[in-house]
Parts: C-alpha cells; structure tokens; sequence
C-alpha cells in the first residue's frame, strides 16, 4: 500500500539504505542455520543465511520440529516522488526430511521466496553439508 507524503524530504543515502531483517533458526537437532548478512535492503544489499549440517528431520507430529525458518521483517520506505512503499513481512519455513542435505533445505527455502508474491528474490548455493542462501530486494516497476 502507498500513501503519499507530499514528496518532501526524500534523501536517497537513506531510503536506499532502509530494508528488512533477516532472521533465521533452526528446529532441528543436526542442520543449523546461521545469518551471516542480516538486512536485505532496497539499494541492492543480500541478506545472506547460511544451512550447515544433514537434517534428523521432522518428526511425525505437527509443529516447529524439524524445521529451518527463516524471516523478512515488514518495513518501510519513500520514493523519490514522495510515496511511501509498504513492504509486508514473509515467513519461510522449510520442513525437513531424515538425512536432507543444507543445499536441499536452502533450495526449498529459495523456492518459496521466489513463488511468494513478494519483492524478494533468492539464489542458493553450496553442498550437502554447507550451503547458503542469498536474498536480494527486486521490486517490480508497475505499469
């Protein structure tokens, strides 16, 4: 949603600069999750997680065990023309399979930031026991 502020005050150092945090954590007893760049901001700066490890897995009850999720705080920011752009927050979860590898779990976490709907895209990297994944803020010019 975008309000208008009347265009005054616009400093693009600042605006640039403003984006979402990056958390990450994991629910699982062998595959970890790490931040290791914790803002992911609309100048173009990743938030960078990495996965590290070969997962236990979930087990067969609902809930967080077993999981990697990681998080995009809502945020924020003026537009040169003086509109504000309100970018809502996402929720990443992973749920893990016995013996899936941290370039699986980063895939599947790239994955659904990719099909989400919101500005956000993401790459993942690595191998079984070390990978990361690197998300960038790519907003879409509306027509």
């Amino acid at each position: 949603m975008k309000k208008n502020n009347g265009g005054g005050g616009y400093d693009p150092a600042v605006e640039l600069a403003k984006g979402a945090k990056l958390e990450a954590a994991a629910y699982d007893k062998t595959q970890k999750a790490a931040v290791l760049a914790g803002k992911v901001t609309v100048g173009g700066a990743p938030g960078i997680a990495e996965i590290s490890g070969i997962a236990t897995g979930q087990i067969l009850e609902a809930g967080l065990e077993g999981t990697v999720d990681l998080w995009l705080s809502i945020f924020r920011f003026k537009r040169p023309d003086g509109t504000t752009n309100h970018v809502a927050g996402l929720n990443i979860p992973a749920k893990l399979a016995a013996g899936q590898g941290a370039i699986d779990t980063a895939k599947t976490l790239a994955d659904f930031i990719n099909v989400s709907g919101r500005p956000y895209k993401a790459e993942a990297k690595g191998g079984r026991d070390k990978a990361t994944i690197t998300i960038t803020y790519a907003e879409t010019k509306e027509k």
